[in-house]
């Protein structure tokens, strides 16, 4: 699928970007890929980290704010992931506008880019907080899932797609509950915080949000949302595993917060398809025959949702015990 390919990945210094360059490279031959990032340092470490692979590697110093400089960087690329996003709840409600430029502005940057280059296919990572948004992050995130999958409709002659892949904070990721009950452990805690006891979450590894992808990059004709079929698990079992017998405080949901991720809307149940390991989402348009979908899943019935607080499988305490010794923490 990825040989012989070149990759531009935005945000790729990002923890999702730096997993999918070492699937990528250790499970295929792509011809190239393009880091796309802002951050000098952090190319800086990461070309070091993918020494061994400098042959195959670019580094592109660029905004997605940036148009001219996007395309570019498009020149000669066949698949382009976009990660790049202000992602940081509290960071995008104090500072809306730069949240905005980033999240819509850059996605719309990206679309044209694409467009205007040869690229074949773009798939785009959203978000959990994308669905029903109650904070600024998941509104800009929800526009821009709608501007990827309404891309579609300019791409007229054109042999491209833009596809949408969704999921929830990935296992150890930065700002999320694992560094944080760590931390406290490490520090000699015996009492970690909960926000609600009903809390619920989805556990996705990176590696299964980086296989999603490429899934997404074979099958998109364009204007699909792949999600996962993944376990939910309670935040209290959570807090057992890594703490056996601790202290747990309940200290209420915080702004923007919710009590289960939620991937499937009863509003999407019209055009949601299942299959194996992951639903679908199609699109309510199709735009050209290239683009029309084959519907092989079972289409799910109306109403239905799928959220971590329905979810049919669910972690034990032991269970993500034992998940826990695999997951590596951002730094």
């Amino acid at each position: 699928m990825l040989d012989n390919k070149t990759i531009l990945i935005t945000g790729g210094t990002g923890s999702f970007g730096k997993c999918f360059t070492k699937y990528a490279l250790t499970h295929y031959n792509p011809k190239k890929i393009i880091i796309y990032s802002r951050d000098e340092f952090k190319q800086y470490l990461m070309q070091n980290e993918f020494k061994e692979y400098e042959s195959k590697m670019r580094y592109f110093i660029g905004d997605v704010r940036d148009k001219d400089r996007l395309k570019r960087a498009f020149e000669g690329v066949d698949y382009v992931i976009h990660a790049a996003a202000l992602k940081q709840v509290p960071a995008c409600e104090y500072n809306p506008n730069e949240a905005i430029k980033t999240n819509i502005n850059g996605a719309q940057n990206v679309i044209d880019a694409a467009l205007d280059s040869n690229v074949k296919k773009v798939v785009a990572l959203s978000t959990d907080k994308a669905v029903n948004p109650v904070n600024l992050y998941g509104g800009t995130k929800l526009v821009s899932d709608k501007l990827f999958v309404a891309a579609n409709a300019y791409a007229g002659n054109k042999d491209i797609s833009f596809s949408i892949v969704r999921y929830g904070n990935v296992a150890g990721s930065r700002g999320s509950i694992i560094p944080l009950f760590n931390n406290i452990i490490k520090n000699g805690g015996t009492e970690l915080p909960i926000t609600d006891f009903r809390m619920t979450r989805f556990w996705i590894s990176l590696t299964e949000g980086v296989e999603l992808v490429i899934k997404a990059l074979k099958e998109a004709k364009g204007g699909e949302t792949f999600i996962s079929k993944i376990p939910s698990f309670k935040v209290t079992d959570l807090a057992e595993a890594m703490l056996p017998g601790c202290t747990k405080k309940e200290i209420g949901i915080r702004p923007g917060e919710k009590l289960h991720e939620i991937m499937v809307t009863p509003e999407d149940s019209f055009n949601t398809y299942e299959y194996d390991k992951h639903f679908i989402v199609y699109p309510q348009v199709v735009w050209n025959d290239r683009q029309v979908p084959d519907l092989s899943g079972v289409k799910v019935e109306e109403g239905f949702s799928y959220s971590s607080g329905n979810n049919k499988e669910w972690l034990t305490v032991e269970d993500i015990r034992e998940l826990l010794k695999n997951v590596e923490l951002e730094k």
